[in-house]
C-alpha cells in the first residue's frame, strides 16, 4: 500500500482554517444575568463541521445563561483538543463514545462493551473528566463510494467491496484523512477486519473527500451524519461486520469545572437530548451545503426550539 499526498492537502487545510474562522465568530458578551453570571468558560472544538458546531451550541446556550465564553473552536485533531482540555486551556467540548474508548483509553476495537458511555465515562472519571449524558445521535465513520459506481458493481457492504478491491485492485484508491488512515478504530483496523487492503490511499483533508471521491479515487472516508454524503450523490456501504465502535455525541469537561458550575449540566442537558441524528445532519448540511456560518445555525437552532 502506498500513500499519496497531493496538494489538494495544503488547499483542504487552508479550507479547514477558514470554515475554523467562521466556527469562532466573535463571541456576544455575556448578560450578567442567569445561571453563570460572572462565570468564564473557553469552549473547544475539533477542526470538522460537525463539531465546531456542537461547540457553538454550547457556546451560545452558556452565554444565554450569563457566562462569557471564550471561541476556541477548530482545534486540529482528537488528540489535541483532549489535551486542551485536561491541561486547562479550555474548559469544555464535544467528543464521541468511540473515540473515549480507544483513542482516550486505549482500549481494543474487538472488546467494546454493550454500554459503551456508561464504560467510558466510569473510566475516564479516574482521569478528572466528566461525560455529560450523550445525545442520541451517533456519527460514526463509513466508507462511501459515487452512487452510480456502487450500483454498477452491485456494492452495498464492506463484505461486497473487499471481494471487489481483491478483484480489482488497480480501482481501490481510498481517499482519508490523516486521523483515520492512523486510528486503530479507523483504516488499519478496517481492512483487518475484513481481511483487504486498498492498493493507494490518497490522504486528503476531511473537507476535500466528498468532492473527491469519483475523482482522485473510488472510495472515501465520511460521517454517518454529514449532509455532504447527500449533495454528493455517494452511496454509504454498510458495516455488515461491526467493525466500527459506537460514536454517540457527549459533551465533555472537568470534573472539576462540573462541581464548580453544575449548573452546565442541567443547561445542556435538554439540548443534548434534541440532538438526534436526523436534526444533526440537517444542520450540518446548512453549514456545509448552504454556508451558513456555525454560530448563526447554533443560534438559529436553539432558538427556534425554545432551548434559548
Amino acid at each position: 500500500m502506498k500513500t499519496k499526498a497531493t496538494l489538494l492537502t495544503a488547499f483542504g487545510a487552508g479550507m479547514a482554517v477558514l470554515l475554523s474562522g467562521c466556527g469562532a465568530a466573535d463571541t456576544d458578551t455575556a448578560t450578567g444575568t442567569g445561571e453563570l453570571a460572572g462565570i468564564e468558560l473557553a469552549v473547544g472544538s475539533k477542526e470538522f463541521t460537525e463539531s465546531i458546531l456542537l461547540g457553538q451550541i454550547a457556546s451560545v446556550a452558556l452565554e444565554n445563561a450569563g457566562a462569557s465564553v471564550d471561541d476556541r473552536t477548530g482545534i486540529s485533531g482528537s488528540a489535541t483538543v483532549r489535551e486542551a482540555l485536561v491541561s486547562d486551556e479550555i474548559d469544555l467540548y464535544w467528543d464521541y463514545t468511540g473515540t473515549g474508548w480507544v483513542n482516550i483509553l486505549g482500549n481494543s476495537t474487538d472488546e467494546v462493551p454493550d454500554d459503551l458511555y456508561a464504560a467510558v465515562s466510569e473510566a475516564d472519571a479516574a482521569n478528572g473528566v466528566a461525560w455529560l449524558e450523550p445525545a442520541p445521535f451517533e456519527n460514526t465513520y463509513r466508507i462511501a463510494v459515487p452512487t452510480a459506481f456502487a450500483e454498477d458493481n452491485d456494492l452495498v457492504t464492506m463484505s461486497d467491496a473487499a471481494a471487489y478491491i481483491e478483484a480489482n485492485p488497480s480501482e481501490a484508491a481510498v481517499c482519508a484523512a490523516a486521523e483515520f488512515i492512523n486510528r486503530d478504530d479507523g483504516l488499519p483496523g478496517l481492512q483487518t477486519a475484513y481481511g483487504f487492503e486498498f492498493s493507494e490511499v490518497v490522504q486528503l483533508d476531511l473537507n476535500l473527500i466528498y468532492t473527491q471521491v469519483g475523482e482522485s479515487c473510488n472510495f472515501g472516508e465520511v460521517f454517518s451524519t454529514d449532509a455532504r454524503i447527500v449533495s454528493n450523490d455517494l452511496a454509504v456501504l454498510s458495516d455488515d461486520l461491526g467493525f466500527f465502535v459506537q460514536y454517540q455525541g457527549a459533551l465533555t469537561l472537568r470534573q472539576e469545572t462540573l462541581d464548580a458550575n453544575p449548573a452546565i449540566e442541567s443547561i445542556m442537558a435538554p439540548i443534548s437530548a434534541a440532538l438526534t441524528s436526523e436534526v444533526i445532519t440537517v444542520l450540518n448540511g446548512q453549514v456545509d451545503n448552504d454556508g451558513e456560518e456555525p454560530r448563526d445555525v447554533a443560534t438559529e437552532w436553539l432558538t427556534a426550539e425554545g432551548l434559548i
